[in-house]
C-alpha cells in the first residue's frame, strides 16, 4: 500500500505507540488526523508531523463520543485522500478486582478500546467503502486470551474490540480490517502495571516487573515502525486476521 498523500486518522496519538505511530507516518509522507483526550501533548505532536511535511490536525476529546468520531472522519475526508483509521487509543486502570471496579472506571476502560472503535467505524466506513483501497486496524493484546487478577476489565475490553474487528473484516470484506498486537511495549500502561495498587496488584507486580527486569519490552517506536511496515508491505494478508510487531520487522 503506498502510503504518501494519503490521511489517516489514529487514536491515542498523544503519547506512547500513538506518538511513535503519528511520527513515523510522517515520516512516510501521510497526512494525519490525530486524536487523545490531552490537549497540549496531543498539539506537540501534530506540529512535529507538520515539521516533516505533512498536513496534521486534531480533534481533541473522547473518542467514545459520536461528536467528536465524526469530527475526526469529517477533517480526514476534507484534507483528502481518506483511507481509513487506526485505534490505538486505550485505557487499563489496573489493580483491583473486576468486581472491585467503580463504574465510571469500568466504563472508561469499555468506552476507549470498544465504544471508540464503534463510533470511528460508524462515521468512517460509509465513507471508506467508496474508496478502492481502505485501512481499518485495531489494536489488541494478548490479554484478549488471558484472565489475569487485576486487568479484567481491560482483558474483557481487548477481547470485544478483537472481536469487532473479526466482525467487520466479515460483513464489508472489501476495507481491509485486522488486530495488531504490538507485543510488550515500554508505555505508560506498563509503568502503571508495575505500579498498581489494589487486590490484584501483587500479580501484576511480578508480571510487568518481569517483564521490565528482563528486558524484553519494545520502545514505541519499534512497535510503530512494525505496524507501518506491515500495511505498506501487504495489510490484506491480515484482513480478518491479527498481526504481530514480528509480521513487520
Amino acid at each position: 500500500m503506498d502510503l504518501r498523500g494519503k490521511t489517516l486518522i489514529v487514536t491515542g496519538a498523544s503519547r506512547g505507540i500513538g506518538r511513535a505511530l503519528a511520527s513515523e507516518l510522517a515520516q512516510n509522507g501521510v497526512n494525519l488526523v490525530l486524536n487523545a483526550r490531552s490537549e497540549a501533548p496531543l498539539e506537540e505532536v501534530a506540529i512535529a508531523a507538520r515539521g516533516k511535511g505533512v498536513n496534521a490536525l486534531t480533534v481533541v476529546g473522547d473518542a467514545a463520543l459520536a461528536r467528536n468520531a465524526r469530527e475526526m472522519v469529517k477533517a480526514a475526508v476534507g484534507i483528502g485522500e481518506f483511507i481509513g483509521f487506526i485505534h490505538n487509543a486505550g485505557t487499563a486502570h489496573p489493580g483491583p478486582f473486576l468486581y472491585e471496579l467503580p463504574e465510571a472506571t469500568f466504563e472508561d476502560v469499555w468506552r476507549s478500546n470498544v465504544l471508540a472503535g464503534y463510533q470511528i467505524v460508524r462515521f468512517s466506513y460509509p465513507e471508506l467503502r467508496q474508496r478502492k483501497s481502505s485501512l481499518a486496524v485495531f489494536f489488541g493484546s494478548g490479554a484478549a486470551e488471558m484472565n489475569v487478577e487485576g486487568i479484567g476489565a481491560y482483558c474483557l475490553s481487548k477481547a470485544a474490540e478483537e472481536h469487532l474487528a473479526r466482525q467487520l473484516a466479515a460483513e464489508v470484506p472489501e476495507i481491509t480490517c485486522f488486530v495488531y498486537r504490538p507485543g510488550a511495549v515500554e508505555t505508560e500502561m506498563q509503568k502503571s502495571g508495575r505500579e498498581a495498587k489494589g487486590s490484584g496488584a501483587k500479580v501484576l507486580h511480578r508480571v510487568f516487573g518481569e517483564l521490565k527486569e528482563r528486558g524484553t519490552l519494545l520502545t514505541p517506536e519499534t512497535a510503530a515502525r512494525a505496524l507501518v511496515q506491515i500495511i505498506q508491505r501487504d495489510p490484506r494478508h491480515f484482513h480478518g486476521k491479527t498481526a504481530t510487531y514480528k509480521d513487520g520487522l
